[in-house]
């Protein structure tokens, strides 16, 4: 891993922790263009849809809780974790009544979880991208905590949905949400703000590389011409 890589990761953490956390995270979705809104919500549909009545799930980067509050609708117990206080502060008192649906402050690739704990594990809206942490560590420490035969689901962002993508993070920045785009560093999936934000994504292939370094043949599917979700079900690892 390479030291320029290295330095990103370790700023992509401290940007979601120290700067885009809590009520600017979720303005940061309160400004999304129409079309990114069908995207949030068809992810979350195609999520819900993998989940079980009896799931108890574990969700990586809950932020304020947007994504994890529809799970718990539908799962019998959710929790969401993140590295960010004032997120995971948020995402309680957004808690819904009558629904289990716990918050954590914890790092996704250090989980204070028993191995085999949860149903399904889920890393959702380019989380695998945008947490800025080594994607190997990351698939690794959630396949730990995944059950035999439970379910690991990532997503990250269709390449055709560049266009609508690339929109929202103009209208975050015309909101002070993050720095201006930096439009000659940005493309080929990557974006680039003027104040060090990068996120790129996974396609299709770079997600099948990936897992095949656990010896996991993945299934690969697109979803509202947006999202690509990777979905791995946990053989028993002797």
């Amino acid at each position: 891993m390479g030291t320029d890589f290295k330095v990103i990761m370790v700023f992509m953490t401290g940007y979601y922790t120290e700067k885009l956390s809590g009520r600017r995270l979720q303005r940061c979705y309160e400004v999304a263009p129409p079309r990114v809104q069908q995207y949030l919500e068809a992810e979350i549909l195609h999520a819900v849809s993998r989940l079980h009545p009896t799931d108890t799930v574990l969700e990586l980067g809950c932020g304020y809780g947007r994504i994890a509050r529809r799970l718990a609708h539908v799962a019998q117990h959710v929790i969401g974790v993140d590295t960010a206080s004032e997120s995971i502060a948020l995402a309680q008192q957004l808690r819904e009544p009558g629904y289990h649906c716990d918050y954590l402050l914890m790092d996704a690739l250090a989980l204070a979880f028993t191995a085999n704990a949860f149903d399904a594990v889920l890393c959702l809206q380019n989380g695998i991208c945008a947490f800025g942490i080594d994607q190997e560590s990351l698939l690794r420490e959630a396949l730990r905590v995944t059950r035999d035969g439970g379910t690991l689901l990532c997503s990250t962002y269709a390449d055709r949905f560049w266009d609508h993508r690339l929109a929202w993070f103009e209208a975050q920045a015309a909101a002070e949400m993050v720095g201006g785009i930096d439009y000659a560093a940005s493309g080929n999936g990557v974006i680039v703000c003027q104040d060090g934000f990068r996120a790129g994504r996974l396609t299709p292939q770079e997600c099948r590389s990936l897992c095949s370094r656990f010896g996991l043949d993945p299934k690969i599917t697109e979803v509202d011409e947006s999202s690509v979700f990777c979905e791995i079900v946990r053989p028993s690892f002797k």
